[in-house]
């Protein structure tokens, strides 16, 4: 079975098609959406630190529904125009489902997930005037929205897959095409490690990179995404260039958002501030990914489970050479600048406080328990590793 069974209505092809494969429009407004949608999510996270209780259509928020919408109607508009007014061969290279609709498998994710993220606006409303100031991004009507937001960019990349597989089966060698697919599978990808970033980011701030949960999260997190790209992408840096996407997208909104006037508009302010407040300099994700895409490359055929060992061992050496120390130099005066964002600070924490730029005795994880933190990282790792290659070969046989 090529992809997912959607209630056993799955339509098996006939056969090739001969025309030649097309990148979905649905895909490039899909790719729109999903700038709207990060910029929208680190922009409120951003409102929440600098100006404090939002309404239901504050920026923010229509920057991530107008994503939402975009991703939601391009996907409709295609899955009703196959289902009603497609050829015998779009149906035969679409999913059956419900009983009279044809689509895409990315299509239906798109759909899925821009239902999911409507749904999560008036929920998120109302929690707030029931509930007060949210005290965690994980918060219920958050949670909705996030997991919307994964399936929309996860709609994307097997979008881009399903064209890919297609062109293999086709033996269809077109260059310019390729470089378009691996461009937006980036920018996919990239956006869902940035979501996975952004979900777990309460564990992943510049105190905790000296703990041995930062480094559990992580490797419970990254590889997931890392490993299935870096296996399924157009080309041989998948997981290189998903981390790439991140590191630039978070820079940049470190850079930006600060370049605006924002003025707390909830008390207590214990940090009166005028501009908006950048959310986390991206981690150095980028040097285990350049590992991950080495060890496809190279040992890529190898059984899967020591491949898995392999994979686990290299992102966590990796990633904790560069990290750790990283984590020093954020807290030194040679990082306190606009480069590097981590002069940004809530409106209601204490802007004196002792640890603002330095780590207490209980952030940092040493002797045996950093042994046995960084042991347990390593098994989820291997773990987490291990379900990402079956993730990334189921990906690799996707076709519709």
């Amino acid at each position: 079975m090529e992809t997912l069974n959607l209630k056993k209505e799955f339509v098996q092809p006939t056969a090739i098609s001969k025309r030649a494969v097309t990148i979905p429009l649905y895909l490039y407004a899909t790719v729109l959406a999903s700038i709207s949608i990060m910029v929208g999510l680190v922009w409120d996270i951003s409102w929440h630190t600098s100006i404090g209780r939002d309404g239901l259509l504050s920026p923010p928020h229509i920057a991530i529904y107008f994503g939402g919408i975009l991703a939601g109607i391009f996907s409709g508009i295609k899955v009703l125009k196959i289902s009603f007014f497609g050829s015998k061969q779009e149906k035969e290279e679409s999913n059956k489902f419900w009983g009279i609709f044809y689509g895409s498998l990315g299509a239906l994710f798109c759909i899925w997930g821009a239902i999911a993220m409507l749904t999560s606006a008036p929920f998120d409303d109302w929690w707030h005037n029931t509930y007060g100031l949210d005290v965690t991004i994980l918060s219920p009507p958050h949670t909705v929205l996030l997991l919307g937001m994964i399936t929309i960019q996860f709609g994307a990349m097997i979008t881009v897959l399903a064209v890919k597989n297609r062109m293999k089966v086709k033996n269809i060698q077109d260059e310019g095409l390729k470089k378009e697919l691996s461009l937006h599978f980036a920018l996919a990808s990239g956006f869902v490690l940035t979501m996975l970033f952004t979900i777990a980011s309460q564990y992943l701030n510049r105190h905790d990179m000296h703990s041995s949960t930062f480094y559990i999260v992580s490797s419970l997190l990254f590889p997931l995404l890392l490993v299935a790209a870096s296996r399924s992408a157009p080309n041989r840096w998948g997981a290189t260039f998903a981390a790439l996407v991140y590191t630039i997208f978070l820079i940049l909104m470190v850079w930006i958002l600060p370049l605006f006037e924002a003025e707390p508009l909830l008390g207590p302010v214990l940090n009166p501030i005028t501009h908006f407040q950048a959310f986390e300099f991206p981690l150095l994700i980028i040097f285990p990914a350049i590992g991950i895409d080495l060890i496809t490359q190279k040992l890529g055929h190898k059984n899967s489970w020591l491949l898995s060992l392999f994979y686990a061992v290299v992102f966590l050496t990796v990633f904790l050479a560069f990290q750790w120390p990283f984590g020093n130099f954020l807290m030194s005066d040679a990082a306190r600048n606009w480069i590097f964002g981590t002069e940004s600070w809530y409106f209601g924490s204490d802007p004196t406080w002792e640890f603002r730029y330095a780590y207490a005795d209980w952030m940092v994880t040493s002797g045996l328990e950093l042994v046995k933190g960084l042991s347990i990282a390593l098994g989820v790792g291997f773990l987490v590793s291990r379900l990402s290659i079956r993730w990334g070969k189921w990906m690799q046989n996707i076709m519709r």
